[in-house]
C-alpha cells in the first residue's frame, strides 16, 4: 500500500469542491499548485473526477492515473480502473495523491497522512460535491499562506494539514 497518501482539493468557504461535475471557480495559481505538489506521483480519482478533467489531461501527463469505477467495463484510455480504493491504493508503493470527488475523499481520509488545501473566498450556488470534514482531533495545521488575489479576481490562501503523528513519518519519508 502506498506509504504516504496525500489528498489535494479546493473548496468554497462550506466546503463545497464542484457543481454539475465541474469546478465552480477558475484560479490558475490553485492549478499551478496542484502540478506542483502531484509532480510525478500517481493520482487516484472517481470515475466523475476523471470525466470532468478536459479531455487534452487525460490521462494527468507524465504520472500514473488510476480511476476508480464500479462498472467493469469502464475504459479510461491512458489510466488503470480499480474496483475500489482499496485496491488502488494497494497497487501504489510510495506517494500518491487522491485527487476527489468527494466520495473518494471521504473513503480515503481514514488512510491519508496529509491535506493540500486551497480555500477559495467564495460561496458556490448549487454546489453538489462536498470535501469530508477535517477532524480537528485528528488533524493539525501544518502551514497556512496569507490570502491572496488570483489572476481571476478570486481570493484564496493554500492550508496544509498533517494527521496528528504523521508528521516524523513524513520527514522520515516512511
Amino acid at each position: 500500500m502506498a506509504t504516504v497518501i496525500t489528498l489535494v482539493w479546493a473548496q468554497d468557504r462550506v466546503g463545497a469542491i464542484g457543481r454539475d461535475n465541474s469546478i465552480p471557480w477558475r484560479v490558475p495559481e490553485d492549478m499551478r499548485r496542484f502540478r506542483e505538489l502531484t509532480g510525478s506521483d500517481p493520482v487516484v480519482m472517481g470515475r466523475k473526477t476523471w470525466e470532468s478533467l478536459p479531455e487534452r489531461f487525460r490521462p494527468l501527463p507524465e504520472r500514473r492515473n488510476i480511476v476508480i469505477t464500479r462498472n467493469h467495463d469502464y475504459i479510461a484510455s491512458g489510466a488503470e480502473i480499480a474496483d475500489s480504493l482499496r485496491e488502488a491504493l494497494d497497487r501504489i508503493v510510495g506517494a500518491v495523491t487522491v485527487m476527489g470527488g468527494g466520495a473518494i475523499y471521504e473513503a480515503a481520509m481514514e488512510h491519508a497522512s496529509q491535506l493540500r488545501i486551497t480555500e477559495i473566498d467564495l460561496l458556490v450556488d448549487g454546489a453538489d460535491a462536498f470535501a469530508p470534514e477535517i477532524d480537528p482531533y485528528a488533524w493539525e495545521v501544518a502551514e497556512t499562506t496569507a490570502w491572496q488575489t488570483s489572476s481571476g479576481g478570486l481570493r484564496y490562501r493554500f492550508v496544509d494539514y498533517l494527521r496528528h503523528g504523521a508528521a516524523a513519518d513524513i520527514r522520515r519519508g516512511a
